[in-house]
């Protein structure tokens, strides 16, 4: 393979700011591998992310950048793509980010179907914020906030792949960033695919979870087998349940699905991209006027 085209901290003096034995580490250096193995480009690339130790990804690769909101990665992810479709977009956050605060705009981005990439890092916990329980913290888990005496997190996890198999999403899988080849290819699945692709990568945090540690996540995970057919829906809803055991690999496929873009009028009669096309001040000045007479 060639040099790294996507590495810049090599030539920059500030630091990264993860914890040491971070799983971010991991997953940053899967992700380069893994556009440059896709033979991309870091001008056609755009990694946009919310507020959190994840969210950070962007600062760290050599690729466009838009840092946003808390929770609100999508809506510019997906602007950017409708804009230039001919654009790799990634959105990237961690659980609290995509799936708290996201919570609302990952299930409309589902259904709209856009053709962009979802890299969530989960780890279960608010790692920025000093170690809150995060909505997908197990039960019993014990925080500074949720403490032992009050038995810990109480509620029950949020299942986000479940959510996404029952709202019809074209790709959704999970991957371990402990298990960087594997992850490499998951990513580089969910990049190639055409519509809107969730990757759930399982991302220790190694000062706020010492409970869903490295060795945690090798105990309590598997593979699914070739003969699996991420396709059948019910059975794909079925594997995001599993709990003793969580599967890895793409779990379910909904290829056929058209991409928001396809849907879109403006698409359809033309090929440009948005920013390429002029502005009929004309037709603007008329859309004002009708709104006006409503008012």
């Amino acid at each position: 393979m060639t040099e790294n085209r996507f590495r810049i901290m090599e030539s920059v003096t500030y630091d990264i700011a993860w914890c040491p034995g971070c799983g971010n580490y991991q997953i940053r250096e899967i992700l380069q591998h893994a556009l440059e193995e896709l033979e991309l480009k870091p001008k056609d690339v755009v990694v946009v992310s919310g507020i959190g130790q994840a969210a950070k990804m962007g600062h760290y690769v050599r690729a466009n950048v838009f840092n946003g909101l808390h929770g609100r990665s999508l809506p510019p992810a997906m602007a950017a793509k409708v804009a230039n479709p001919n654009l790799t977009v990634i959105a990237e956050s961690g659980d609290g980010c995509s799936y708290g605060e996201g919570g609302n705009h990952l299930i409309h981005t589902i259904l709209r179907n856009p053709n962009i990439t979802m890299f969530v890092h989960d780890n279960r916990v608010y790692g920025l914020t000093k170690g809150q329980a995060s909505p997908t913290s197990q039960c019993g888990f014990v925080t500074s906030v949720q403490t032992a005496d009050r038995h810990g997190v109480t509620n029950e996890p949020f299942n986000p792949l479940a959510v996404a198999v029952s709202l019809g999403a074209s790709f959704v899988g999970r991957a371990f960033s402990g298990d960087k080849e594997q992850t490499k290819e998951l990513m580089k699945k969910a990049i190639h695919h055409k519509g809107f692709a969730l990757l759930d990568i399982f991302q220790p945090c190694v000062t706020y979870n010492h409970v869903n540690n490295f060795k945690w996540y090798k105990e309590h995970t598997y593979y699914l087998p070739e003969s699996y057919d991420p396709t059948d829906r019910i059975e794909a809803f079925r594997k995001t349940l599993e709990e003793d055991e969580y599967p890895l690999g793409v779990i379910y496929l909904n290829p056929n699905k058209p991409t928001f873009e396809e849907n879109a009028v403006a698409y359809q009669t033309s090929e440009q991209p948005l920013f390429q096309r002029s502005l009929d001040k004309n037709k603007l000045d008329e859309l004002i006027s009708s709104m006006r007479s409503i008012m």
